[in-house]
C-alpha cells in the first residue's frame, strides 16, 4: 500500500492532532507556515515546529524529500512538509527563495487571494498574468526545487504560470469549479494546463470549496473526484483537505486580511458567518482520513488509482520536484534523493 498523504493542512497544531494524525493513517502531511508573514515571522514559525519536532519525536518527524515519507510511513510516525500560502516570506528577494528551500519550505503559493508581486489572486477583477518578478521567481523556483503553487491564485496566472515553469506545478488544495462554482475552484482550462504539464492537484475538504457546504456528501465529493480522473487522468491528482482543525475564528480573519486592509475582509464566508464553517461529518479531523479511500472505493476506482489518489501520486510528485532537476547534459550525473 502506498503511503497516506495529506497535501495541505492548516490545523492549530498540539498533540491531540497529531496523535489524530497517527489514528488516521497519515504518513505526510504538508502544513502552511505562513499566509502574510515577511522572512522573519516564518523563521520563528520553524522555530516553533523544531520545538514540536524535539517534543513528539514518536509521532512526526521534519520531512525534506521523498524518502522521509516512506521513513515515517516505516516508523509509524508523519512527516511534515512546510509550505507558503503567499510569497510574502521571500519579501522581495529573490535569494530568499533558496534560503528558505534550505530551511525545508518545498511549496509556495505565487499568490494568496490578492495581486502580489509575482502573480493575480482568485479575487482580483483584472489578471494581468505573471509578473516579470514572477517569471524570474518560478526560474530560481524549478532550480532549487521549490514547488510553485496555485491554489489562490487566478485563471490566467495559473496557466501561465503552468507553461512558463520547466517543473510540473501543483494546486494543492481546490475543487473543480463546473462542481461547485467557488471563486477558488478551479476551471478545467486550467486544469488541463497545470496536469498537460505533468502537474498535480489536490481535492479539499474545506466546506466553502464543496458542493452544498458542510452538507456535501462523501458521495458526491469522490463522484467529483471521477470526474477530473476521466477528464485528466486519475495519476495527477491526490487530497489536499484543507483542514483548519481547532483554529480559532480570528485565525480566519488573519488568513483572509493580514496587514493589507484595515476593512474585514469576509473571503468566501459573509457578515452572517465570519468564521470557520463546519466540517462535513465524514471529514470532521484526521482520523476521518480512511474514510477518503472508502469513498473512492464506492464511485468505482480499482485498488491501483485508490493508492495513488490517497497519496502514491504526490510521492511521485514529491520525488520528481523536490530535489534540483537533473541535467540534460550528457556528463550530469542524476542526484540520489535523500532519504
Amino acid at each position: 500500500m502506498s503511503p497516506r498523504i495529506d497535501c495541505l493542512q492548516y490545523a492549530n497544531w498540539s498533540e491531540k492532532i497529531f496523535r489524530q494524525m497517527r489514528a488516521g493513517g497519515l504518513d505526510a502531511v504538508h502544513v502552511t507556515i505562513a499566509y502574510h508573514e515577511n522572512f522573519r515571522e516564518t523563521v520563528l514559525n520553524i522555530e516553533q515546529w523544531n520545538r514540536w519536532f524535539e517534543q513528539y519525536p514518536d509521532l512526526i518527524t521534519k520531512g525534506r524529500w521523498a524518502g522521509d515519507v516512506r521513513a515515517a510511513h516505516e516508523s509509524g510516525r508523519t512527516a511534515i512538509f512546510f509550505g507558503f500560502q503567499n510569497p510574502s516570506p521571500i519579501e522581495d528577494d529573490i535569494g530568499l527563495v533558496e534560503v528558505l528551500h534550505d530551511l525545508g519550505a518545498r511549496f509556495m503559493q505565487l499568490s494568496y487571494n490578492n495581486q502580489s508581486l509575482l502573480a493575480t489572486g482568485c479575487y482580483e477583477a483584472e489578471d494581468p498574468g505573471i509578473t516579470r518578478m514572477g517569471k524570474q521567481v518560478i526560474k530560481e523556483m524549478n532550480r532549487v526545487g521549490l514547488v510553485v503553487d496555485m491554489s489562490h491564485s487566478a485563471d490566467r496566472s495559473t496557466i501561465e504560470a503552468a507553461d512558463l515553469s520547466q517543473r510540473p506545478i501543483a494546486i494543492t488544495h481546490a475543487n473543480l469549479h463546473s462542481w461547485q462554482p467557488a471563486l477558488r475552484n478551479k476551471r478545467d482550462d486550467v486544469i488541463r494546463a497545470v496536469t498537460q504539464n505533468g502537474g498535480m492537484m489536490g481535492f479539499s475538504a474545506y466546506p466553502h470549496h464543496l458542493k452544498d457546504k458542510s452538507d456535501c456528501t462523501l458521495s458526491s465529493f469522490c463522484e467529483m473526484i471521477a470526474r477530473a480522473a476521466d477528464q485528466f487522468g486519475a495519476q495527477h491528482f491526490g487530497i489536499g483537505t484543507d483542514l483548519c482543525q481547532d483554529q480559532p475564528d480570528s485565525v480566519v480573519e488573519w488568513m483572509r486580511t493580514g496587514r493589507w486592509t484595515k476593512e474585514i475582509d469576509f473571503g468566501e464566508g459573509s457578515a452572517s458567518a465570519p468564521g470557520f464553517p463546519p466540517q462535513p461529518e465524514w471529514f470532521r479531523d484526521n482520523r476521518d482520513f480512511p474514510n477518503f479511500e472508502r469513498g473512492l472505493r464506492d464511485v468505482g476506482f480499482d485498488a491501483g488509482e485508490v493508492d495513488g489518489l490517497m497519496g502514491g501520486n504526490w510521492l511521485r510528485f514529491f520525488e520528481e520536484n523536490f530535489i534540483p532537476p537533473v541535467s540534460d547534459s550528457p556528463e550530469a550525473v542524476k542526484p540520489i534523493t535523500p532519504g
